[in-house]
């Protein structure tokens, strides 16, 4: 199958990738480092790349009309959500003026991906153990 026919099942993870992008390349409103609360723009990079890595390996399982556990398919996702990470890191450190890059932002943006890591495997393994105790039985 071509790489557009594949596109279509990651067509939720296209349309969050674009919210995420457009929402940090925006003008936050002055204030601080949070917008409710100290600490808010870590929680928010980390709840987005978190929800990012669910759709991506969503979209893979409903490509895939299985939900196999695959290591390719897990590395794929971690450089594939690194490298949006650092580009939205990168284009606010050297084209938003009103935007600052920070490590930290990538990290929580790398916490969520091993978040939605951890969540895959470990319900694959859960789906996995359920499988072979109702074969049991």
């Amino acid at each position: 199958m071509s790489i557009f026919g594949q596109l279509k099942y990651q067509i939720w993870a296209v349309l969050w990738t674009v919210v995420i992008v457009v929402l940090c390349s925006v003008k936050m409103p002055s204030g601080g480092g949070g917008f409710f609360f100290q600490g808010f723009d870590k929680m928010v990079h980390l709840g987005f790349f978190y929800v990012l890595t669910i759709l991506l390996f969503y979209g893979k399982i409903r490509y895939q009309h299985n939900y196999s556990f695959n290591s390719l398919t897990i590395f794929k996702i971690i450089v594939i959500t690194a490298a949006l990470g650092a580009g939205i890191e990168m284009l606010q450190w050297k084209f938003f003026s009103y935007r600052s890059a920070e490590w930290w932002d990538f990290g929580c943006d790398m916490g969520g991906v091993f978040m939605g890591v951890f969540s895959y495997v470990l319900l694959h393994k859960s789906n996995y153990n359920e499988t072979i105790m109702s074969k049991r039985s």
